[in-house]
């Protein structure tokens, strides 16, 4: 059972941050099948690619995105897990958890590829970055110390 409120409203953050996880999972799927952003950015980085060219690259995004994805499910399910059930290591774990997602966010944000752009459009980048909003939130809650009654 949680101990404090602090750390029912992180379970509460975890859970958004769980959200934002898979609608950023999604949103390449769709774009995929709608708008075609992602296809488009890699047409104008590499304008010598051919239509199966970039639709492989982009098949290997989506696989890149998905395992990405999945991981950071599973590591959202774990630390509130463990949040939940009051383990000693679960404020430890779940700011690491929050330092590598935010890092790897910000990789898939900002790092750029051999054509001098960024490797996704800025609109996929900055989906992949909302759940560190929710993980901010979670770990600044997990850090606050109770209030004396």
């Amino acid at each position: 059972m949680t101990k404090t409120p602090h750390d029912r409203w992180a379970i509460a953050a975890m859970c958004a941050g769980l959200g934002l996880t898979v609608i950023a999972m999604v949103i390449p799927y769709v774009d995929r099948a709608t708008t075609q952003l992602l296809a488009d950015h890699i047409r104008a980085g590499y304008p010598a690619y051919t239509r199966t060219r970039v639709d492989s690259a982009v098949s290997t995004y989506l696989v890149l995105l998905s395992v990405i994805g999945a991981l950071g499910v599973a590591a959202w399910l774990w630390t509130a897990w463990a949040v939940h059930a009051g383990k000693r290591w679960a404020r430890p774990a779940a700011t690491a958890m929050f330092v590598l997602g935010a890092g790897v966010a910000l990789t898939g944000l900002l790092t750029r590829d051999s054509s001098g752009d960024t490797g996704l459009p800025a609109s996929l980048g900055w989906a992949g970055t909302a759940p560190c909003l929710a993980g901010g939130l979670a770990v600044t809650m997990l850090w606050r110390r109770p209030r004396r009654a």
